[in-house]
């Protein structure tokens, strides 16, 4: 399956942007579902939030934290309940399974039991229990060596077709959605599945990243059980494209910033797919919604610190510093200490973090990455590390309370991001009062005050990262600016209930009253 990678460009800090332009994606509301689809809407609509990652039990990237508290933040509403392929992980959770339905074979797809665990706070999960398909050893996604399941297409074609037999009342279940909330491209063909059914209900289907399409050979489409009559060829070659599909075929999309939202509809960033995308738009059916970040982000309760601190407390915060450095190994100094919490990959800018490595040293500062991703880019920081001893840390590999403590300890985070749908990293940095550097694209724009809660740098190249770098470093000389700029940045209020307002308000729209008797 190919990564489909847009071209680089940049655009404007949220400020000046929201006074130049006024994004397509908002001309026009989602009012409501397309002809045919009717709900009779209860007290509590019934929510259907598929996805194949939660953190709870299986994370691969910030689809498995928008999972895991989006859903909570909706449950406030709605009756929801999160569909979830049954990997070892969750079977292994601890928790009882009781099974309560069950699905046909589709062509290639398998039958499947749908298992149903209660969470401690109440949150219902559904579990697609197909051994063949999910109980493997790996990510979601991948081996435990890296390299993509070859079945790819039929595991995830099976979660979706699961999801449309659930809203379609096909799979014995008591409980029937009146929405399903599809992300991205391993849940988007539920929406290809659905159309043209007369019992269909509405579909979200959210893009987190649009470079991951689910493009699979045509080969697929007989073995997917794809209707030649609802397909949409993806390409000349006649490839299958899941987020294709879905975007084609799902009442409403959204994506995970409202920047996002814009830059897809057009060539640089829409990956091949921004005429649909603008299309789409046009017709007032795309819409970006900000993420948000749980309650257990705050520096004043987090157990993984060693000295919490809130607002104002910077001798607390400084205490952290210091033991951060002494778990690195790296030296005690007055220069600032820059983090980089992210995977190893280009998208990320973290070639470019090295080339401005030396800089950085040279300067008095110190820097200290966490994370895991291209073996070339692990390659390259590792060497960083020798070459730097004690002035630059590397943990290659992920702990989530380490990542805590350099969010805490360290004064800056970089993130050069090539392009950045929504980002969560600098808003886990900002909680901790750690300034965000980062390129001005997607999300990091629309969370990021240049100058109040971060900086941010217009063109993802080298040279104008060292530009900002100089910023970062006559800030931190300015101690009273420093600390101005840490509380606005822990101010931000970033949590869910925001989003989740958003959501409902959208579920809404797209679920119209029931007539009165």
């Amino acid at each position: 399956m190919a990564i489909v990678k847009p071209a680089h460009r940049t655009y404007p800090p949220r400020r000046q942007q929201n006074r130049a332009t006024a994004s397509v994606a908002h001309r026009r509301r989602p009012d409501l579902p397309p002809s045919g689809v009717r709900i009779d809407r209860g007290e509590n609509e019934k929510i259907l939030f598929v996805t194949t990652e939660m953190t709870d039990f299986v994370k691969a990237g910030g689809l498995g934290d928008v999972s895991a508290a989006l859903p909570r933040a909706l449950a406030r509403h709605h009756d929801v309940r999160v569909l979830l392929p049954g990997y070892p992980s969750v079977l292994k959770a601890g928790k009882s399974m009781r099974i309560v339905g069950r699905t046909r074979s589709h062509h290639r797809l398998p039958a499947c039991e749908i298992g149903e665990l209660r969470l401690d706070d109440g949150l219902s999960v559904l579990v697609v229990c197909n051994a063949d398909l999910y109980e493997r050893e790996g990510s979601p996604y991948t081996d435990a060596h890296g390299h993509e399941w070859p079945d790819n297409d039929i595991r995830f074609a099976t979660l979706s077709h699961v999801a449309a037999d659930i809203a379609l009342k096909h799979a014995q279940l008591d409980w029937r959605p009146d929405l399903l909330h599809l992300n991205d491209w391993p849940c988007a063909m539920a929406a290809h599945y659905l159309d043209g059914e007369h019992s269909a209900v509405p579909t979200v289907l959210t893009i987190h990243n649009l470079a991951y399409q689910g493009v699979f050979s045509a080969s697929s489409a007989s073995g997917i059980g794809m209707s030649t009559r609802r397909r949409i060829d993806h390409d000349h070659r006649g490839r299958v494209s899941f987020l294709h599909e879905g975007i084609a075929k799902a009442t409403c999309l959204t994506t995970v910033s409202e920047s996002y939202a814009q830059q897809i509809t057009e060539p640089l960033y829409g990956c091949g797919l921004e005429a649909l995308l603008r299309k789409r738009s046009l017709e007032g059916r795309l819409v970006g919604i900000v993420n948000g970040i749980d309650q257990s982000w705050d520096p004043q309760s987090d157990p993984a610190l060693v000295s919490p601190f809130a607002i104002g407390e910077w001798d607390k915060r400084q205490i952290n510093t210091h033991e951060l450095r002494k778990e690195l190994g790296l030296r005690e100094q007055n220069g600032p200490l820059f983090a980089v919490i992210s995977r190893m990959v280009q998208q990320k800018g973290v070639d470019l973090i090295c080339e401005a490595a030396p800089q950085i040293i040279a300067a008095g500062g110190q820097l200290a990455l966490i994370g895991r991703g291209d073996p070339a880019i692990e390659r390259t920081i590792a060497r960083l590390a020798r070459r730097f001893h004690g002035r630059v840390a590397a943990h290659i590999g992920f702990e989530e309370g380490l990542a805590r403590r350099m969010f805490a300890g360290a004064d800056f985070l970089l993130m050069p991001s090539r392009y950045e749908p929504c980002g969560l990293s600098q808003m886990y940095a900002q909680a901790y009062g750690c300034l965000p550097v980062a390129h001005a694209t997607g999300g990091l724009i629309d969370t990021i005050e240049d100058g109040v809660t971060g900086l941010l740098f217009r063109n993802a190249n080298v040279s104008e990262l060292r530009g900002c770098l100089q910023r970062a470093f006559r800030i931190f000389a300015e101690r009273l600016l420093l600390n101005a700029m840490r509380g606005a940045a822990m101010l931000e209020k970033r949590g869910w209930d925001g989003p989740g307002r958003q959501y409902v308000a959208l579920y809404r729209r797209m679920l119209p009253q029931k007539a009165a008797a």
